[in-house]
């Protein structure tokens, strides 16, 4: 089956230092692949990559076997429309009601008039269980896990085809986090999207992805089905999942 997205050798360096090191990565269509790893271990940079927001030293990033790397701003445009965003601080435009935040993509992209761009947003609100009445309100009159699932709702509001999950927990107590994870689930289900998540929440984790890549100094060094990582046979893999201090992941802090 030909992968929805398919990462071969991409390298990314900054100055000195090696981010990315020869990744390759395949997500077949439908599929949720979530990317785990510690803080700078180069999350971010990959997602930003397959993105097209930063461009990779060398590699190939191929989406729906098209080549993207190289792609120059009219094919750029037309494979960012495939592609949904749930950004890890939210993101949402505070000077804009709750409504306009969810269907900007619609308006700003699609030229969709604003009464249709509504009411494509108030049901995208309610398929993340919020009622049309929010759709009124400013970011800042909601709460945290609020404005996620409002976050959420944009995302998925020009029902993309590959949907990008930043850090979708975080800041989110451990129930609230748990309701953002039924709802990604549920979101990507009832699309039929390609789903990459960039996390370090094991219970997110757990709940949202098929398959799980471990990124450690800038190299894949596992991946495979959600329910094989705990008897992975990697130590560094053992030790992340587990959150133990000790072991061959050191962090960068001098001992107490």
């Amino acid at each position: 089956m030909t992968s929805k997205i398919s990462l071969r050798g991409v390298t990314k360096s900054f100055g000195p230092k090696k981010v990315l090191q020869g990744i390759d990565l395949d997500v077949a269509k439908g599929e949720s692949m979530v990317v785990i790893g510690g803080s700078g271990t180069g999350k971010s940079v990959l997602l930003k990559c397959v993105l097209g927001l930063m461009r990779p030293d060398a590699g190939s990033i191929k989406i729906d076997d098209e080549e993207t790397v190289a792609l120059a701003d009219g094919g750029r445009a037309d494979v960012m429309r495939k592609f949904g965003m749930l950004f890890q601080g939210g993101a949402l435009f505070d000077s804009l009601r709750v409504w306009e935040n969810v269907a900007f993509g619609p308006i700003q992209s699609d030229g969709m008039k604003p009464a249709q761009a509504r009411e494509v947003a108030i049901a995208k609100l309610g398929a993340v269980g919020l009622g049309p009445e929010i759709g009124e309100l400013y970011p800042a009159e909601l709460s945290g896990g609020m404005q996620k699932r409002v976050a959420l709702a944009r995302a998925i509001a020009r029902e993309p085809e590959i949907i990008f999950f930043d850090e979708p927990t975080t800041g989110l107590d451990p129930i609230m986090a748990d309701v953002i994870n039924d709802l990604i689930v549920k979101c990507v289900s009832d699309l039929g999207a390609t789903a990459v998540s960039i996390t370090h929440d094991m219970a997110s984790a757990r709940k949202i992805g098929h398959r799980i890549a471990m990124l450690y100094d800038g190299k894949l060094i596992w991946q495979g089905r959600t329910a094989d990582i705990d008897h992975s046979g990697d130590a560094h893999v053992d030790q992340f999942i587990n959150g133990r201090a000790e072991g061959p992941i050191r962090m960068q802090v001098r001992r107490l």
